[in-house]
C-alpha cells in the first residue's frame, strides 16, 4: 500500500508540471495577444527607466510624443516625471496602492491620458512601472461613432458630433468644417432633438 501511494504520488508529480507548463505557455500567448490588440498603449519600465515592454499602440504613441515617425524606445520626460513622482509617493506610503495620472496634449485633437502604477511581478524578481496611455480623442471618437449610429445622424451631423464630443467649441467646429456658427447651432439642435427622441 505504501508503494502504491508512492508510485501514484510520483506519477502525479511527473505529469502535473507538463500540463502546468502547457497551460502557462498557452496563457502567456493569449495574454500577449490581448495586450497587443488593446487600443491603449501599455508600457512596462524598470524603476531606472529601462523599457521592458511596449505594445503596438504604445510604440505608435511614443513615436508621436517623441515627434518621430519611427518607433522610439525613449520614454518622454512627462511620463518619466510621473514615474519618479510615483516612486517618491511609494516610498512615503509603502502599503498604499497608488495610481498617478496626467494628460499630455500635443494639440486640441491629440491628448493622451497617462496612468502610472506600481507592478510587483514575482517572475521578474523586481518591481516595475505599469503605464497605460489612452488617446483621449480616439476614445471620444469611438463613443461618438456609437452615438452616431444610435441617433441615426446624417454625415454632416456626424462630423459635427465627433468634434463636439472631442471638446471643440462651436466656433472651432465652424472653423474646422468651413461653416458658420449658426449652421453648427442648427445641426446641434437637430442632434439634440434626435438624442432626446431616441432616449425616450
Amino acid at each position: 500500500m505504501i508503494t502504491i501511494t508512492k508510485t501514484f504520488t510520483t506519477q502525479a508529480v511527473q505529469t502535473q508540471p507538463n500540463e502546468t507548463q502547457y497551460y502557462d505557455v498557452q496563457a502567456a500567448s493569449f495574454l500577449q495577444e490581448v495586450i497587443e490588440s488593446l487600443q491603449d498603449g501599455i508600457l512596462i519600465l524598470t524603476k531606472t527607466g529601462e523599457l521592458i515592454h511596449a505594445n503596438t499602440s504604445a510604440r505608435h504613441i511614443l513615436a508621436q510624443l517623441n515627434k518621430n515617425d519611427s518607433y522610439s524606445s525613449v520614454v518622454p520626460t512627462a511620463i518619466w516625471n510621473l514615474c519618479k513622482s510615483l516612486l517618491e509617493n511609494k516610498n512615503s506610503f509603502p502599503e498604499e496602492s497608488i495610481v498617478l495620472s496626467n494628460e499630455i496634449a500635443l494639440d486640441k485633437a491629440t491628448v493622451f491620458r497617462v496612468r502610472v502604477r506600481w507592478l510587483n511581478v514575482d517572475q521578474l524578481h523586481h518591481s516595475c512601472f505599469l503605464i497605460t496611455i489612452e488617446n483621449r480623442y480616439e476614445s471620444l471618437k469611438n463613443i461618438a461613432l456609437t452615438e452616431i449610429k444610435k441617433y441615426d445622424l446624417t454625415p454632416r451631423e456626424a462630423e459635427i458630433w465627433c468634434l463636439y464630443r472631442a471638446k471643440f467649441s462651436y466656433k472651432e467646429i465652424a472653423n474646422q468644417l468651413y461653416i458658420t456658427i449658426n449652421t453648427v447651432k442648427k445641426h446641434m439642435k437637430n442632434i439634440h432633438a434626435k438624442r432626446h427622441s431616441s432616449d425616450q
